[in-house]
C-alpha cells in the first residue's frame, strides 16, 4: 500500500471498498482510485431529465443547453486543488447520468483533500444548475429543500 493510499484509509472522509475509495458525505456516486501517484476521480450525477419526476418532460433544447453549461463549468473542477498537474475533466452522458472523470497528481498529505474538493465541486456545480419550475424526484427535491432551509435559517457558508 502506498503512502497516498494510507492517507485515504486514514482520512475518515473516505471508505475503502475493494481498492476504491468512496467519499462518506457526498450526495451522488463518487469514487477515487490511486495508481502510481495519480488520483483518479469519478463522479456520477443525474442529467436534468433524470432528475425530474416521471410526469415531467424536459425539452431536448433545455436538456442540451443545461448539459453544455454544466460541461463548461466542470472544466474548472481541478482548479479547486493545488495539485501540480491535473487532466481536464471529461464530461459524458451515460444512462441518465453525467459522468465526470479526471486525474490529478497526488500531493502527499493532501491527496484525499484534493480528491474530495473535486467531488464537492462537481456536485455543487450540478446543484447550482438545477432549473426552477420542474417537479424533481424525491432525492433531488430533498436536496433543494435542505438548501432552502439552510438559506432561511441564516446558516453560514461553512455550515452548508
Amino acid at each position: 500500500m502506498s503512502d497516498i493510499e494510507r492517507e485515504f484509509e486514514a482520512s475518515g472522509k473516505f471508505e475503502a471498498e475493494d481498492g476504491v475509495y468512496v467519499p462518506t458525505a457526498n450526495d451522488w456516486d463518487a469514487t477515487v482510485t490511486v495508481e502510481d501517484g495519480t488520483v483518479y476521480v469519478t463522479v456520477r450525477v443525474p442529467t436534468l431529465s433524470a432528475a425530474v419526476t416521471e410526469q415531467e418532460e424536459v425539452a431536448d433544447v433545455v436538456e442540451e443547453g443545461w448539459f453544455e453549461t454544466l460541461e463548461l463549468r466542470i472544466e474548472d473542477a481541478t482548479n479547486v486543488t493545488r495539485a501540480p498537474e491535473a487532466e481536464s475533466p471529461t464530461v459524458e452522458r451515460h444512462d441518465g447520468d453525467v459522468v465526470v472523470e479526471t486525474a490529478i497528481d497526488a500531493r502527499e498529505g493532501n491527496a484525499a483533500e484534493d480528491a474530495l474538493a473535486v467531488v464537492n465541486y462537481v456536485e455543487g456545480t450540478w446543484f447550482e444548475g438545477i432549473i426552477p419550475g420542474y417537479d424533481y424526484r424525491p432525492d433531488v427535491q430533498d436536496l433543494r429543500d435542505r438548501a432552502a432551509g439552510r438559506g432561511q435559517s441564516g446558516a453560514s457558508a461553512d455550515q452548508i
